[in-house]
């Protein structure tokens, strides 16, 4: 099923992004995904993103719901029809809304956990922590703008990040239908980045040593992007038969 076309304001959204070993997420990704490589390496990381005013495309009044939220998420490629399409792949999504879970997969694309928030922001420093009630995930992700760029990144500089991720347009979420993804193109009237010098980078998901052997995966660089006008359009759902699942 397409997910209705809405608008609204990103109010605040970090981009906090790890290189990680492509064999290592490539045993991660279902099909049809495989990993985007920059420069050798994977791209996987954490969106938090405060969204204002969410309302359906149409709807004539800048007034709408908000929500804190986060989504893991991995850079992917994969052929469609043909066509080798890149964007990214969302294994799970956490949200503070209870509309936005009790809609996933019918307004909002995917499964979306509850979570809890606490957000600490100013004018140049941001702090977002939180906590899912299953107990699944949790994340603390914490910095200040800053106008360098990491040199260890494998991104050359920050507008080379920012084109990387303003590329990726594409998501696909994972459903309760196993190898049935939701499918949301993310389209912003107006796109601008500052460098996020990290203070603190926290995540149990991502710190599964389980998944992500010693070695295998570290902090990359993170983006700060705030007050974006934007539209989600919904895509169609992108399938695997059963026997091409996992």
């Amino acid at each position: 099923m397409r997910i209705p076309a809405i608008r609204g304001i990103i109010d605040r959204r970090i981009l906090a992004n790890y290189h990680i070993d492509p064999e290592v997420v490539a045993r991660i990704l279902p099909r049809p995904f495989v990993p985007q490589i920059v420069n050798g390496w994977a791209i996987g990381g954490i969106c938090l993103i405060r969204l204002k005013a969410i309302r359906p495309r149409l709807f004539p009044f800048p007034v709408g719901i908000g929500s804190e939220n986060a989504a893991h998420r991995f850079a992917v490629e994969w052929s469609d029809k043909g066509q080798l399409k890149q964007g990214v792949y969302i294994p799970r999504r956490d949200t503070s809304s209870w509309l936005n879970s009790a809609a996933g997969g019918t307004v909002f694309p995917g499964v979306h956990h509850r979570a809890d928030f606490e957000v600490q922001e100013t004018s140049d420093h941001v702090s977002v922590k939180m906590i899912s009630r299953d107990g699944n995930a949790q994340l603390h992700v914490a910095g200040k703008i800053y106008p360098g760029f990491p040199d260890s990144s494998v991104f050359g500089s920050l507008e080379e990040a920012s084109n990387f991720f303003q590329n990726g347009s594409l998501g696909y979420s994972v459903t309760r239908s196993p190898g049935r993804f939701d499918g949301i193109e993310l389209r912003c009237q107006n796109w601008a980045v500052d460098n996020l010098n990290i203070d603190k980078m926290e995540s149990s998901w991502f710190q599964d040593n389980s998944v992500f052997p010693a070695g295998s995966i570290q902090y990359d660089c993170a983006l700060l992007m705030r007050r974006i006008d934007h539209e989600w359009h919904g895509l169609d759902d992108l399938c695997c038969p059963a026997a091409d699942v996992d």
